[in-house]
């Protein structure tokens, strides 16, 4: 199953460019030094080239990893896990909206810029408007606070006791 003499970075890389969860799961639970370290030579992290496989399940396994960096920027374009999945929408469409619903959900910011000053929504399609609507929505959440405000708390402002 393994590489002879392959160290746990290659394998663990090798495990999201093949989509390949067995592999994966025998090298988790990884460090999170481990996680975020690992980078091929374009600097992509496991996030990065599971995202451009289209592989969902790795992504899920990944994004449950404690210390994972979600927003991992990589050398050569400056692109995060989430302008990858945008990317992935040329090939296909609904898989590419769910690698980037993960990735809001575990909490990636949609305002990162890459190295030519993009946003991901800035890459996506125009014809693609569901996952447009996606990205934008989870950009006004980050500006509004949505993500360290819970909006179903009723206990009111907290100062009432004064």
């Amino acid at each position: 199953l393994t590489k002879q003499g392959a160290k746990p970075s290659e394998l663990l890389l090798e495990a999201a460019r093949r989509n390949n969860p067995e592999l994966l799961n025998t090298l988790l639970p990884a460090s999170d030094v481990l996680l975020n370290e690992s980078r091929d030579a374009l600097g992509n992290t496991a996030l990065h080239l599971a995202a451009a496989s289209g592989a969902t399940e790795i992504v899920d396994i990944l994004l449950d990893q404690d210390g994972l960096e979600v927003d991992p920027i990589n050398r050569l374009d400056g692109y995060t896990p989430l302008h990858i999945s945008v990317l992935y929408a040329e090939k296909d469409a609904e898989t590419a909206h769910e690698l980037c619903d993960l990735l809001l959900d575990a909490g990636a910011d949609p305002r990162v810029r890459s190295k030519g000053g993009r946003k991901a929504i800035e890459l996506v399609d125009p014809r693609n408007k569901e996952l447009r609507e996606l990205l934008q929505k989870a950009e006004w959440k980050v500006i509004a606070g949505a993500d360290v405000v819970d909006d179903s708390d009723d206990g009111g402002s907290g100062s009432e006791s004064d």
